[in-house]
């Protein structure tokens, strides 16, 4: 979502004549968009701005503006703490963007812009076209959140849940179609809990699966509690929509879901991805999840790992447990740093053994793999499969925007190499972990 939105500030910024720059040392505004999901990003900023000084030490100050969602929960902080900001701006007020930087340059004082307007935002965002031409686009659909989990700071950072009109958002699909994507990742911090005048995702998916042109659709991040059956059913009719399903549960231990204010089980969970299963059964999973969550044991470790092994993700991404000021969790008592971090490694070392078998099975085997980019000068190309893995190939055409079927014959942890499935066949090499 921050990508989505770093774009869109750029979109907003053309309107008062700035342009990107390549050359860091010679910019004469800097954008720190922020994400706050995560302990120490308050620090990053810091750090960040730090470098900033030191390059233009001997030279005329930049405007430096903090935006996003550490603008957000602590503004008034990074604008005490720090002179060199000289505005923050909060992740529903990016509208109010250009009018600041013109302000700062006629010497205002430091401005904060951290008020929860969402339909504002979006109205004058409307205005602005969408000038991604990325071959996969990112499309905000919905913000906020309304669940309060314990652990997390978007329900006060981002707002209550909103969603955007049906209209505006076909209308930005066409926009990013038009332009050369033809993949769109519909974003949402609860993606599944779209509801706009009784349209709900699978709506929306089947609305804009209609573009001609555009070939792919995935979205992010769902919470079990909105996947209803709607939802479910368009998984198995829908040809456009990518069969891997980002699905975080956060933990195995019903006790621990509890503590967390999930508000579902691992009953209701497991239902869920059998019901997505029996509808299509090439779908696969990602998910979230926090170890050492306060009041974790290690039976509900256990269970946790017990889930990890029985679904097989294919992506996981783990951390331990991080108190988030102003968060109900912030105040409870931490299990210990040792046993939290002995636990994180033995999850992801079985994590890392379940995705290594995942990928050494697709060895030999062709995938149909959209071509997003060419890797600088040469002759390779990038783009991601179905279920979303990089895959590498060579080509001496310009294979960007196509779907192209490879045959995979290496790869690593993160990469798959292969060749166009109508080639000589290339050496395999053994998978390195």
């Amino acid at each position: 979502m921050n990508e989505y939105d770093s774009h869109r500030i750029y979109d907003i910024v053309k309107k008062i004549n700035y342009k990107k720059t390549e050359n860091l040392r010679e910019a004469d505004c800097y954008v720190l968009n922020t994400c706050h999901i995560r302990e120490k990003s308050t620090e990053k900023v810091y750090h960040d701005i730090g470098r900033i000084k030191k390059n233009f030490r001997n030279k005329k100050k930049p405007i430096v503006v903090v935006t996003g969602c550490v603008a957000q929960a602590e503004g008034e902080i990074l604008l005490s703490r720090e002179k060199y900001i000289d505005a923050v701006v909060g992740p529903q007020s990016y509208q109010t963007l250009n009018d600041m930087i013109l302000k700062i340059e006629k010497k205002f004082e430091k401005l904060n812009s951290t008020n929860f307007d969402v339909v504002d935002k979006f109205d004058k965002l409307n205005q602005i076209k969408n000038s991604n031409s990325n071959v996969s686009s990112f499309l905000t659909i919905q913000e906020g959140c309304d669940k309060f989990c314990k652990f997390c700071v978007v329900p006060y950072t981002r707002g209550a849940e909103f969603s955007r009109s049906l209209d505006e958002l076909i209308k930005e699909s066409k926009d990013l179609v038009k332009n050369g994507s033809r993949e769109i990742i519909l974003l949402g911090q609860n993606v599944n809990a779209y509801n706009y005048k009784g349209k709900k995702l699978s709506h929306l998916i089947n609305e804009i699966a209609s573009i001609d042109n555009l070939q792919r659709i995935r979205y992010s991040t769902s919470h079990p509690l909105d996947f209803t059956n709607d939802l479910i059913e368009v998984h198995g009719k829908q040809k456009k929509l990518m069969p891997l399903i980002h699905l975080p549960v956060q933990s195995g231990s019903n006790k621990i879901l509890k503590k967390m204010n999930r508000r579902h089980t691992v009953e209701y969970y497991m239902n869920i991805i059998k019901e997505l299963k029996k509808i299509n059964s090439r779908i696969e999973f990602s998910s979230d999840f926090i170890i050492g969550f306060p009041g974790e044991t290690g039976r509900d470790f256990d269970q946790t790992l017990a889930l990890l092994e029985k679904v097989k993700y294919i992506n996981s991404y783990s951390f331990i447990f991080s108190p988030r000021p102003g968060t109900p969790a912030a105040n409870m008592t931490k299990v210990e740093d040792k046993i939290a971090r002995e636990r994180l490694t033995i999850f992801q070392n079985k994590a890392r053994e379940i995705k290594i078998n995942y990928r050494q099975n697709l060895f030999d085997k062709k995938s149909m793999v959209l071509i997003e980019n060419r890797i600088g000068k040469n002759d390779e190309f990038f783009g991601r499969d179905e279920y979303s893995n990089s895959v590498i190939i060579e080509s001496d055409k310009n294979l960007s925007g196509k779907i192209i079927e490879v045959k995979i014959q290496k790869g690593n942890q993160n990469t798959f190499f292969g060749e166009i499935s109508h080639k000589p066949k290339i050496e395999r090499k053994d998978f390195a972990a």
